[in-house]
């Protein structure tokens, strides 16, 4: 019996149509992140220069989301307060804790520490809310060009040489916003590792890939805004708006209005991870939901001022919930016919199509793997390969992920839990101020 051209020959049409359309978009994916993997290198190896005092020519202001955060308030605010930085200002925004946040903000006492105490029925209306009461009570400065705002979580410990390098990339006066590279600092538990993983692949793959077009997106944690920029995008309430994502939803519109947005490897900022899955569920819901929230801002994107290559990797990382949603059928269908015996799991054919079909599941995640530890050189090189092996399970988390925030989204389902933290260990304090 001869042996099938197409890989999918003999199923039933419409699964022949499902799965070649489901190849169809892996492989255009995978291209993808391979066009990205090799632009973020390029990023990687030639940033901007960075002296000593590039942090000097700006002026910074820290602006912190807080409600019920007295576990970690007072760890990222004073390492705040020690950054080496000569003209700083740190602005907590407290939203109305009914836990020892305000107790604790008021034991800090450094003339560079700003509390703002929203209450109600005018607090709690959301983390955009909050940002663009700070925004409103930020007064004037003289140059706005130089004036940066750093959004820092509550949980955030932001690298003491992150301002300097941010500064480096606003040496250029096109860019509105430089991302942090994210880091989690309470990496012991495989969860929480993955998690690590997880965003060093999102920072030196599809961010630094991105960098060159200037459509670096923002992650909230650890996010630097040209203080000219937000003014470009606000309205009467301020640059923010009421999103589950509401970062993202920023450097959107950030790059629609012509501001370019870039990733900075060298910044980096530390964050607690959930060591549970039920958390993380819940967190990655609302990420998730943010990310289709933010389609609507398609026309806005397509519309923005940079080249055409730009516009069309913007246009396929808006639609990607719909490229997972395409692949997630396609898994389910796969494992139907396997489980059915409608088709055998492998049917003999040639092993370069085991090959195949194994670079397109496990390739694009072990590019990032790789580009995340390509510092190391050869040997970060096989140990980022070897850990895409088992991160590239932990990344099937998505498609449930994706069902139920396709169903929150549907349902106009717009609420969501505040992420418990974590108590921090004990050798983890926050240096004195």
């Amino acid at each position: 019996m001869p042996t099938p051209t197409w890989p999918f020959e003999g199923l039933p049409f419409g699964l022949e149509i499902l799965f070649g359309v489901c190849l169809g978009v892996v492989v255009a994916m995978f291209l993808w992140t391979l066009l990205l993997f090799l632009r973020g290198h390029r990023a990687f190896m030639h940033p901007p220069d960075a002296p000593a005092d590039a942090a000097d020519a700006f002026d910074w202001v820290f602006l912190v989301p807080a409600l019920n955060e007295e576990v970690t308030i007072a760890d990222s605010v004073q390492r705040l307060l020690t950054l080496p930085l000569e003209k700083r200002r740190v602005v907590v925004i407290d939203d109305d804790s009914d836990d020892r946040t305000g107790e604790i903000l008021a034991g800090i006492d450094h003339p560079d520490l700003f509390v703002l105490r929203r209450r109600a029925p005018n607090a709690r209306k959301g983390k955009a809310a909050g940002l663009n009461y700070a925004y409103r009570s930020l007064g004037e400065y003289a140059d706005r060009q130089r004036t940066i705002v750093v959004i820092v979580d509550a949980d955030g410990r932001l690298h003491a040489d992150a301002p300097r390098y941010a500064a480096s990339q606003f040496a250029d006066p096109r860019v509105g916003g430089v991302q942090s590279l994210v880091r989690i600092y309470n990496r012991e538990h495989f969860l929480t590792w993955m998690q690590d993983v997880e965003f060093s692949v999102y920072g030196h793959l599809f961010q630094a890939g991105r960098d060159h077009w200037g459509t670096a997106g923002m992650g909230g944690n650890g996010q630097f805004n040209r203080l000219a920029a937000l003014d470009d995008v606000s309205d009467e309430e301020g640059p923010w708006r009421d999103r589950l994502t509401e970062d993202q939803d920023l450097g959107l519109r950030l790059i629609a209005a012509g501001w370019e947005g870039r990733q900075e490897l060298r910044a980096m900022v530390d964050q607690q991870g959930l060591s549970r899955w039920r958390p993380l569920f819940r967190q990655r819901t609302r990420w998730s939901q943010g990310n289709l929230q933010a389609i609507g801002l398609l026309r806005e994107v397509l519309r923005a001022p940079v080249s055409t290559a730009a516009r069309f990797e913007q246009l396929a990382y808006l639609l990607m919930p719909f490229w997972q949603g395409v692949v997630g059928v396609g898994l389910v269908a796969a494992l139907v016919v396997a489980i059915t015996g409608m088709a055998p799991f492998w049917g003999g054919g040639p092993t370069w199509q085991l090959g195949f079909f194994y670079l397109l599941a496990f390739g694009g995640t072990a590019m990032g793997c790789i580009a995340a530890r390509a510092e190391a050189g050869p040997l970060g090189w096989l140990r980022g390969f070897l850990i895409a092996q088992v991160y590239t399970p932990y990344t099937w988390f998505l498609w449930p992920v994706l069902l139920r925030s396709t169903a929150r989204q549907l349902t106009e389902r717009g609420d969501w839990a505040k992420t418990e933290r974590e108590p921090l260990a004990a050798t983890a304090e926050a240096p004195p101020v």
